[in-house]
């Protein structure tokens, strides 16, 4: 076994996850041998075949049952009894969300000595977490939207917090504090919204961020790591219908949402928003390749997150860009495979 490619997750993600597999693995496929691992959501690994995968349709709405029995009851139980197996594989993770993206997957991989592409446990904790991700950012100096965790078990406090960000800036927008792909998101313009939305987060099972909605441009930034440099790929820009959020629907199913790769911006916007991007992948010590999301504000480029496996479905903002950039897709993940392979062996 060459590369193994982790996908699936028991995170709210894992249909994306799903996606992205799908489209790595036939890049894949024609650079070495490549086995599948399937995490379910209820944490078993499966081996499932290629075929099988590739057939699957509608991953972003249905949730992929594999056509194997499974192999093994955790990642953790499967890593040692493969071990020999997989002692010199590379680990491709395609993984979005939960235990794959919050770095305790890459702890696992790191305490086995085993190659996995993508930022170690350390960077992916820290970027997992939306506020530590903020400070660390603010502490080199870039703008980013104001926030407050939002009081868990307690619907007043919950909804005086919302009210409070809204009175101040006229829109709001909750989010958990560990997640990606635009689960669980809420936008916050009235008071009415502001009570509903805190009734769900309240109770919710995750800690909620709110932050302030930033008016301005929306674009998100890819960042590859080439040798010991950092790259900012062309940004993307997102333009919402009225009334409309970038919510999964938008994001996945394409529901009252454009994106435009390269983003209509001039040159001097474009190149601000790559340098908050690079600036946060160096921030948070990412490795291989990460993507950013901003907004444009008057007074500039705003953070909002940085995701460190970004989506590498084929509508996935990652694709789009190396495509822009005039980098075939297949040059970036040998690029990736190798960056493993060497962190590996340090």
């Amino acid at each position: 076994m060459s590369i193994a490619l982790l996908f699936g997750g028991t995170s709210p993600e894992r249909r994306v996850s799903v996606a992205s597999a799908q489209h790595v693995q036939d890049v894949l496929e024609q650079l070495e041998p490549c086995a599948l691992w399937f995490e379910a959501p209820d944490g078993q690994i499966y081996f499932p075949a290629a075929a099988d995968l590739r057939a699957y349709e509608r991953p972003f709405e249905t949730d992929y049952t594999p056509r194997a029995f499974a192999a093994h009851p955790t990642l953790a139980a499967a890593l040692d009894a493969e071990a020999e197996q997989v002692r010199d594989s590379v680990f491709f993770l395609a993984l979005h969300g939960g235990t794959g993206e919050d770095g305790t997957i890459q702890k696992q991989l790191e305490a086995r000595g085993l190659a996995f592409t993508g930022s170690g446990s350390l960077a992916s904790a820290r970027a997992f977490d939306k506020t530590v991700a903020k400070q660390l950012v603010r502490d080199r100096g870039i703008l980013t939207a104001e926030s407050i965790v939002v009081p868990q078990n307690d619907v007043q406090r919950a909804r005086a917090a919302l009210e409070g960000l809204l009175a101040l800036h006229g829109r709001a927008v909750a989010k958990p504090v560990a997640g990606g792909s635009s689960v669980g998101l809420y936008q916050v313009s009235t008071p009415e919204e502001a009570a509903r939305a805190a009734q769900d987060v309240a109770f919710a099972d995750e800690i909620y961020l709110a932050e302030a909605f930033i008016e301005g441009i929306e674009l998100t930034v890819g960042v590859v790591e080439n040798g010991d440099a950092l790259r900012a790929l062309p940004p993307s820009e997102v333009r919402l219908d009225r009334g409309r959020a970038f919510d999964y629907e938008g994001k996945y199913l394409g529901k009252g949402t454009i994106e435009i790769t390269p983003a209509e911006v001039t040159a001097e916007v474009a190149r601000a928003a790559q340098e908050v991007a690079i600036a946060a992948h160096d921030a948070l010590g990412c490795e291989g390749y990460s993507r950013t999301d901003v907004i444009v504000s008057p007074r500039g480029p705003v953070f909002l997150e940085i995701n460190t496996l970004p989506g590498l479905t084929r509508r996935s903002f990652i694709p789009q860009q190396l495509a822009a950039d005039g980098t075939a897709i297949e040059d970036f993940l040998r690029d990736q495979l190798a960056l493993a392979r060497r962190r590996a062996s340090r």
